[in-house]
């Protein structure tokens, strides 16, 4: 009995880490070419004159809004919730404390946008291009795999998996394959998200928390690192900094990282 009840909590374990299938789910019956997700209902002037009638806080939840050009704009704690914005170009936009939450914002452009404080969680941002953007105090349990992150501001954000709500999978950040090259993450919470082959040339990761990440493959060569928590970060063939092997004490497989 003594056996089995053990098997029964590492199975459970085992279920919380393992990679989420929802979001291979949703992109499995979905139809990326439909209106819904390529087209857009409204135009720059009506949604412009959205946030004018609601300067306290539009709602565009529910929006398809694919393809506009909305960059420059002020959507400060505009409600996104569940809106369409495949290939949107946000640059330069301010988006602090707005919600996002299961948006659709692949290859959406959020270069030099400010997201500080505001809401991704479950967004679909694959191949976004957020290169300078700032997420500081957000939270990020968004999907931004092969997305462009040069240089984007993480402080005090907040990536970690969240444990309470498992019935739509681990909801946290995926960084699959992102360009993390100068990108600012002091102080933010990285535990338990998806780092695989994440690139951090540059990347400054004092005090932030790595722990129990999946980060094989990954490159951390050139990273700025000072108490950064790595405890339980898998880092099977992930390329490191023999200089810096210490900094990386306690992480799951360091032995099968590449030194260089």
């Amino acid at each position: 009995m003594q056996s089995f009840g053990r098997w029964k909590l590492l199975a459970a374990a085992a279920c919380l880490v393992s990679p989420p299938a929802y979001t291979e789910d949703m992109m499995r019956h979905v139809d990326l070419s439909s209106p819904m997700f390529s087209s857009a209902e409204m135009t720059r002037a009506e949604v412009e004159g959205s946030l004018q009638a609601s300067p306290t806080g539009a709602v565009l939840s529910g929006k398809s809004l694919n393809g506009l050009d909305l960059s420059g704009l002020d959507f400060s704690n505009v409600n996104f919730r569940a809106a369409r914005m495949n290939k949107t170009n946000f640059s330069g936009a301010k988006l602090d404390g707005a919600v996002l939450d299961q948006v659709w914002a692949m290859a959406a452009d959020f270069s030099g946008a400010s997201l500080r404080k505001a809401n991704l969680f479950a967004s679909q941002m694959q191949e976004a291009k957020c290169d300078g953007a700032d997420f500081s105090g957000a939270r990020v349990a968004a999907d931004l795999s092969r997305a462009s992150l040069r240089n984007a501001k993480f402080t005090g954000a907040d990536l970690a998996a969240d444990m309470r709500n498992q019935s739509m999978g681990l909801m946290r950040a995926v960084l699959k394959s992102a360009d993390l090259a100068g990108a600012d993450f002091e102080g933010a919470n990285l535990a338990l998200t998806d780092l695989q082959f994440a690139k951090f040339p540059g990347a400054n990761l004092k005090g932030a928390s790595l722990a129990e990440a999946e980060a094989g493959g990954a490159d951390f060569r050139g990273a700025i690192l000072g108490h950064t928590n790595f405890n339980g970060t898998d880092l099977t063939s992930a390329r490191i900094d023999a200089a810096q092997e210490k900094a990386f004490s306690g992480a799951k497989n360091l032995d099968r990282a590449f030194r260089e």
